[in-house]
């Protein structure tokens, strides 16, 4: 029996309770919670149900657990309940009713942890948008390897989710790229707000491969030819530095073209309407201090140009008439003041603030020894993506990245997720993969049928360590749910780090493949079709960070 159909028994057994007392069943919650107790001796499950409804239904919380306790003895799947403290219920299930739990994992294979909380909502997932001016630095790694996770556990409850990366190709940064590439030609030292490193020079040579003459053209010309191939040469490899480190995007937005296509005006005229801009000192004002933010906005300057707040404006109606339902800005350690400031914009609009979310993801730091870690050779003093790459591969990366929340800054060690043993939390869930796929494989070699999982008779499973793992693999389901809900994929790899866990110690204490046992008792399969569902989830959690599930390590 799994945890939501457990929830869905004792919801319906308590109906059937307060209506047999004739009490109000309107005050039962739609969902109702069922958690794993901390002291596995306490049981199973335990629901709080009887102390969160009691009193609305005019009972005391203990009466009413003792009712729920006699109600739910006996009910298929249920072993025994207990009544502890104030009215908790602490509920054992039948060893069948966990083979269920085992059954599912295996039918559903792939699909097994999805959901349908968010079907059909329409989510634009914006993240990275680094400025294409320099390689991917490790704050955009972090995003890169967090908002695809993120996008994948939104996708698997149901979500329609589009990867968007905003392309800031206008504003100052990009003449200082310019710039910097032209000096880099000319072989002069960089200007002095201009950008360093090697990948500069190795731009700058580039478009004088594809221009010879470049340097020969009048200024304006010049800057336009640089901006042009140089521009296009750095997002180019931006991109395909995202494509290697598992990360590709639907759509990648122009910052630009809100400004060439009339969409930046359009934005204005549609805040002048809705009567949140007001003309001061010359310039367009969002009234955003009306809406939460701390000060109001300046949107169109003195000197008739937009503030970078018109083009956030206008992206984001963009993204609205484009149909999306939720916006999720994923944003830098430096972008708190966006918070406001873009639910302001949404409200102005006439929208509900909360079909703006805005992520804040904390810094990133590379360890070795204790001491930081400073290695990039093209971008001076900035670790970038390839750089960590280069260090300890893709899978570990995405899942050191992805492991810890964003709202908090993580050290990472160089030394640690390099190493290829249990203190390596990726190799830690990746090993018991491939320890799974190999028992698997060991099994069909000495001519172990697993068979079909319906035939298997996994009332068997009623070792300690078996109805561990067991409970845990169905929860697998919840921590989806909670990982989509909260925007937190690094549940995801903590659950997997608990599987594992729990999986290695079952495989300690219990005897699988029975050494010169030609014929396989049917204990031998339960426990290979409890290996399998193991192995399948590892697989399925493993897929939603973007991380490889070896069969063999």
């Amino acid at each position: 029996m799994t945890p939501a159909a457990l929830a869905e028994l004792v919801r319906n057994t308590a109906v059937e309770v307060l209506s047999a007392k004739q009490l109000d069943t309107s005050v039962l919650p739609e969902v109702v919670t069922v958690e794993r107790p901390r002291n596995p001796e306490h049981g199973d499950y335990a629901t709080n149900l009887a102390m969160q409804v009691a009193k609305k239904a005019g009972v005391a919380p203990r009466d009413l657990a003792t009712w729920l306790a006699e109600a739910l003895t006996g009910k298929d799947g249920i072993d025994s309940v207990d009544v502890a403290g104030p009215g908790f219920l602490n509920l054992r299930l039948a060893a069948d009713a966990q083979g269920q739990i085992v059954r599912e994992v295996i039918t559903r294979a792939a699909e097994y942890g999805n959901g349908d909380r968010y079907a059909g909502l329409k989510v634009n997932l914006e993240f990275v948008s680094a400025n294409p001016t320099g390689p991917i630095h490790l704050g955009g790694t972090r995003w890169a390897a967090v908002g695809d996770a993120l996008g994948r556990v939104l996708t698997a409850q149901g979500a329609e989710v589009t990867r968007e990366y905003y392309f800031n190709d206008a504003g100052a940064q990009i003449d200082r790229f310019v710039r910097s590439l032209i000096a880099a030609a000319k072989g002069e030292p960089a200007p002095e707000d201009g950008y360093g490193g090697a990948y500069i020079a190795d731009i700058a040579a580039e478009v004088l491969k594809a221009e010879p003459t470049a340097l020969e053209q009048p200024e304006e010309e010049r800057h336009e030819t640089f901006r042009r191939i140089g521009v296009g040469l750095m997002f180019a490899e931006i991109k395909q530095s995202l494509h290697e480190f598992g990360t590709d995007f639907d759509v990648f937005f122009h910052e630009d073209s809100l400004h060439t296509s009339g969409a930046v005006a359009e934005a204005l005229e549609a805040l002048k309407k809705s009567g949140h801009v007001y003309f001061a000192d010359g310039a367009w004002w969002l009234r955003s201090t009306e809406f939460g933010d701390d000060k109001d906005r300046v949107v169109i300057k003195s000197d008739g140009a937009p503030a970078y707040i018109a083009g956030d404006v206008a992206y984001l109606l963009d993204k609205r008439n484009r149909g999306f339902e939720l916006c999720i800005y994923m944003l830098g350690a430096d972008h708190h003041g966006y918070i406001a400031r873009l639910k302001a914009a949404a409200a102005a609009l006439g929208d509900d603030p909360a079909v703006v979310e805005v992520l804040i993801g904390q810094l990133v730091n590379l360890v070795r020894d204790g001491k930081p870690v400073r290695m990039s050779k093209r971008a001076g003093t900035v670790v970038t993506l390839e750089d960590l790459v280069e260090a300890v591969g893709v899978d570990a990366a995405r899942y050191s990245l992805i492991r810890s929340s964003v709202d908090s800054a993580v050290d990472i060690d160089l030394d640690l997720i390099s190493k290829r043993t249990n203190e390596n939390p990726v190799f830690y869930v990746q090993y018991a993969h491939a320890r799974l796929s190999s028992l698997q494989r060991n099994a069909a070699s000495l001519g172990i049928e697993r068979g079909p999982v319906e035939n298997a008779d996994l009332s068997l499973l009623t070792h300690e360590r078996e109805g561990d793992l067991i409970r845990t693999l169905g929860e697998f389901p919840r921590v989806v749910n909670s990982a989509a809900q909260l925007r937190e994929p690094h549940r995801v790899a903590r659950y997997l780090e608990d599987v594992a866990s729990a999986y290695h110690k079952f495989y300690d204490a219990c005897r699988v493949l029975q050494p010169g046992d030609d014929q396989a008792s049917a204990l031998t399969v339960a426990r290979l079709q409890l290996c399998e569902a193991t192995r399948q989830v590892i697989a399925n959690g493993l897929g939603l960070l973007g991380v490889s599930a070896p069969e063999q390590m």
